[in-house]
């Protein structure tokens, strides 16, 4: 199955700026409508603001707000009810990634393991496998 990535929204939350950009990049070349967030506080406007995403792509370690906390957050808030959310981080101890997926992850990405092309790759994947 293709999907047509022109309708599917992703939110990419980081505390850098450079990779928030490359990423953004990369997905909207890909076809993606692509919003980014600066930390939690900067996601949870945008949400507030009306921007609901299909995917969610979350750094673990942010200043102020954990990509975990935020992830708790939206889901109490009930901001992006269907969005498959997926970790895009540096943090691979198995701990963090099982902390992560006790909250409802639909996959980890290591940032510092997998090139960008890659990483759209595996978004499409996790993506497809949760709309079957």
């Amino acid at each position: 199955m293709v999907i047509d990535t022109k309708k599917v929204k992703v939110l990419i939350v980081d505390d850098d700026k450079f990779l928030l950009n490359m990423y953004s990049i990369k997905f909207g070349k890909n076809g993606f409508e692509v919003q980014t967030g600066v930390g939690g506080a900067d996601a949870l406007k945008i949400m507030h603001d009306g921007f609901i995403p299909d995917i969610i792509l979350l750094d673990l370690v942010m200043p102020g707000m954990d990509g975990l906390e935020l992830l708790t957050k939206i889901k109490t808030e009930n901001l992006a009810p269907k969005a498959v959310v997926i970790m895009l981080t540096n943090q691979g101890q198995p701990s963090d990634i099982k902390r992560a997926e006790d909250i409802g992850v639909a996959g980890y990405i290591v940032k510092a393991t997998t090139i960008p092309s890659e990483v759209v790759d595996e978004v499409v994947k996790l993506y497809q496998a949760r709309k079957v």
